[in-house]
């Protein structure tokens, strides 16, 4: 599956950008929040969400928004300039595609799409579109992340070689018992899909393309139709190796990444995003002239994103993450299913020759729904 190439078109002369949100649940908040610290150059003009009351109570909190119950009602006015999408995951790309064919540009919550065939979709029409869109995977714009992508493209560190990138967290049986939760056509899967791929996003972001995934993944504890744990084996193209463990039954919840190279490991701990005193550093014997200065302020979240997206309209360069930056952890989470369900090893190659795992991740074999065989 090859996304388009990187894109620099706009549809605004310049800012402040009218943005609408679409959807108003608990994670419009956080955009809502990031924008608001960029007053100068976002207005925050609409939201929509099927339940008006919902997005009636969103605008409250927000004097001036109007509102409105679909993407095309708060589009009439012809104010906006970009569509921030904020539903359930399976109308992510319909929505994203009727911003992009009103002119507009996107940017939509993780996961983008719910396959790889979706994502090559929303790449056409973004092509043929004057708008962008930017995916939200804003692990990678926290504090430390850059200082540790530069040391590690310069050389300073040595070879990567051993990842370890953990997702342990823990929900309840009630969460799984919301009605879209746990669905294979609605989430487009379990933990891999909707939990670790923040996670492993910024393991790919640093350490570059994969090559081969070995994985299990099964329903340990919930009531599902998806899995509640994976793990995998992920080799890179740099020969580098990483363990990816993504769980949502783990009581101490933790979400935690390791890189060992050759002369130093650098480590990240926190939660649900981290600042620069979440980020260790510890030199290898022998490289004591190896330094790490945490980074102060800041913290990984939709602000600092928002803050890369600006920046990148301003210099008229791609803004972050596109879809063909998505591209190499939608495919590692393909890679994840299919290893786990056909229980051999996959290759990235193998991934984007297409096949039923790139239609929907879970390839139609329901694997953990009781009643269902592997094919």
């Amino acid at each position: 599956m090859s996304p388009t190439a990187d894109r620099t078109e706009s549809t605004s002369p310049g800012p402040p950008y009218g943005v609408a949100i679409v959807g108003t649940g608990g994670i419009a908040n956080a955009h809502a929040d990031a924008l608001s610290t960029f007053a100068e150059q976002v207005r925050l003009v609409a939201c929509a969400d099927l339940d008006p009351d919902r997005a009636k109570a969103f605008a409250d909190r927000r004097p001036g928004l109007r509102t409105g119950t679909s993407l095309a009602e708060i589009l009439a006015p012809g104010d906006i300039d970009t569509v921030v999408v904020c539903t359930p995951p399976a109308s992510h790309v319909p929505l994203a595609i009727e911003a992009l064919e009103a002119g507009v540009n996107v940017v939509v919550e993780k996961p983008p799409t719910l396959s790889l065939r979706q994502l090559r979709e929303l790449a056409e029409v973004e092509e043929r579109s004057p708008g962008t869109v930017s995916c939200i995977f804003q692990h990678r714009f926290g504090p430390g992340a850059e200082q540790l992508r530069q040391l590690h493209r310069d050389g300073s560190l040595g070879r990567p070689l051993v990842g370890v990138c953990n997702t342990l967290w823990c929900r309840d049986q009630p969460y799984f018992d919301v009605p879209w939760r746990g669905k294979w056509d609605i989430e487009g899967g379990g933990p891999t899909m909707g939990h670790g791929i923040h996670q492993f996003d910024l393991l790919l972001d640093l350490w570059g393309p994969w090559s081969e995934v070995t994985a299990y993944a099964g329903k340990l504890a919930r009531r599902t139709a998806t899995e509640d744990v994976s793990c995998a084996i992920v080799r890179f193209e740099s020969g580098a190796v990483a363990t990816i463990t993504n769980s949502l039954v783990s009581p101490r919840q933790d979400s935690y990444l390791r890189f060992d190279y050759e002369r130093a490991t650098v480590e990240l701990d926190h939660l649900y995003g981290y600042t620069g005193d979440d980020w260790t550093f510890t030199a290898a014997p022998g490289a004591d002239e190896l330094t790490w200065t945490p980074v102060e302020g800041g913290r990984s979240g939709h602000r600092s994103q928002y803050a890369a997206w600006l920046r990148a309209r301003s210099e008229g360069t791609t803004p972050p993450v596109s879809l063909q930056q998505a591209a190499v952890t939608m495919e590692l989470i393909a890679a994840i299913y299919r290893s786990a369900i056909t229980e051999r090893p996959v290759g990235r190659a193998e991934i984007q020759q297409g096949g039923v795992f790139a239609d929907r991740m879970d390839g139609f074999n329901e694997p953990w729904n009781e009643g269902k065989t592997v094919a």
